[in-house]
């Protein structure tokens, strides 16, 4: 696949490195000039990075989904969408009413947001990551999520992003308790 991973910090250098390896074309967005990004991947202006791509992952503030995806409205048609931010503060965590108010007819997928980047980096086995996702990008992010090492774990459409969301709390209340150790994660056990 061609990705464009919009921003450079732990959560979009991790993602990125995992599927550059695993053979997927990634290409980085910044605001920054272009150059070269994480783990020395190609590095463009956000609107170039995602001009080609066929599957684009937001890893920034969640405060600043809204901008990009205005900016890139024309662009992101049609593409799927990966939603790893999250908007703390906001009425949402997610910014799905954001990239869809821009982007109508875009393919909506929330993932990548209740887990800290350390559990992307270097999964616990067996991890599940709970994910929501249009029908039709729902294959592309099963194969992302287990390209990182992860075991895709869909609770339904863009309507359940809810869902996925309500995991976030649960994760840092484990992390809390843990003292501090952002190595936690959930699995799914099947009797």
């Amino acid at each position: 696949m061609r990705i464009a991973v919009i921003g450079t910090g732990h959560i979009g250098a991790t993602l990125g490195s995992k599927w550059r390896a695993a053979g997927h074309d990634v290409v980085y967005g910044a605001r920054r000039d272009a150059g070269e990004g994480p783990w020395g991947a190609p590095l463009a202006a956000i609107g170039n990075a995602v001009q080609d791509a066929e599957v684009v992952v937001l890893a920034i503030p969640g405060g600043a989904v809204a901008a990009i995806a205005e900016e890139c409205a024309t662009a992101l048609a049609g593409k799927t969408v990966v939603d790893a931010t999250n908007n703390m503060g906001g009425a949402a965590p997610d910014s799905r009413a954001a990239i869809t108010r821009a982007v109508p007819d875009v393919r909506y997928v929330r993932a990548f947001n209740t887990l800290g980047w350390e559990n992307f980096a270097d999964p616990l086995p067996g991890t599940a990551l709970f994910f929501a996702a249009e029908a039709s990008a729902r294959q592309a992010t099963e194969e992302l999520i287990q390209a990182v090492g992860l075991e895709p774990a869909y609770v339904g459409g863009p309507d359940a992003t809810g869902t996925v969301d309500a995991l976030l709390p649960l994760w840092f209340e484990l992390v809390k308790l843990n003292g501090g150790n952002r190595k936690v994660a959930l699995r799914i056990v099947r009797g």
